[in-house]
């Protein structure tokens, strides 16, 4: 039987998960994937499968935290933080490159008698055809997994002091994760109503929207790994 006070705190990490759905870097990293599908159910299948990865990673490092009672050495969270920087950079620097070297081009399809937009791009093959949901949901799960292992460190040492067993803290990890998932869900598919506005306001504005994805991506990446270099004594 749980008491009232572990509910409370199982109430406040749900919140709290809600919360870093909306973190700078988290939100950077899923723009750039949500400015390349214009669409509010493949916004939501991937701020669901950037939950999913970072859950499952938060839940493998609790364990490990959590069986063993030792905190995440400091150089190793700040290493995973500057991994997520050069993340970032790699993103934006990605989708730059994509949109200088690619004709993209937006299509209107109808599936099951539902009309939703397409992005393609035919400069590298003549033929193409419709991503699958498996496909495109492992990139959001393994930059999610970059992000939980990244910010693991601070989650696990509350978890660590203020858990009573085990299965106590991965109970609390586990409401911690879903509010994420439920979070970037939300964010996701908020995020993706300008980018399906500007389908309609023309191609222009639909290139600049990718531009600017891709350039916060980059500038937040580069200040990630600035601040950690210079004032996380990283090296």
């Amino acid at each position: 039987m749980l008491d009232t006070e572990f509910l409370t705190i199982l109430g406040l990490g749900l919140v709290l998960g809600l919360r870093h759905a909306l973190d700078t870097d988290h939100l950077a990293a899923v723009s750039t994937m949500l400015a390349q599908r214009p669409s509010l159910r493949a916004s939501g299948m991937i701020g669901l499968s950037w939950g999913l990865g970072h859950t499952v990673v938060l839940l493998l490092a609790g364990a490990v935290v959590l069986v063993l009672r030792v905190p995440i050495p400091e150089p190793m969270a700040l290493a995973a933080e500057f991994g997520v920087g050069m993340m970032l950079v790699f993103l934006g620097g990605m989708l730059a490159i994509r949109l200088v070297r690619e004709r993209w081009h937006v299509h209107a399809h109808d599936h099951d008698g539902a009309q939703h937009m397409h992005l393609h791009s035919h400069a590298l093959v003549e033929d193409h055809g419709h991503g699958h949901w498996w496909r495109d949901s492992i990139r959001p799960f393994c930059v999610g997994m970059a992000h939980g292992l990244a910010g693991s460190a601070a989650l696990l040492l509350i978890v660590l002091s203020s858990a009573r067993s085990v299965s106590e803290g991965l109970m609390y990890i586990s409401v911690f994760g879903f509010g994420s998932i439920v979070g970037m869900v939300l964010v996701g598919m908020v995020v993706s109503l300008p980018v399906l506005w500007s389908l309609n306001l023309g191609r222009p504005v639909f290139l600049a929207l990718q531009g600017l994805a891709s350039l916060g991506s980059v500038v937040v990446g580069f200040t990630m790994m600035y601040q950690i270099a210079f004032g996380g004594q990283l090296f």
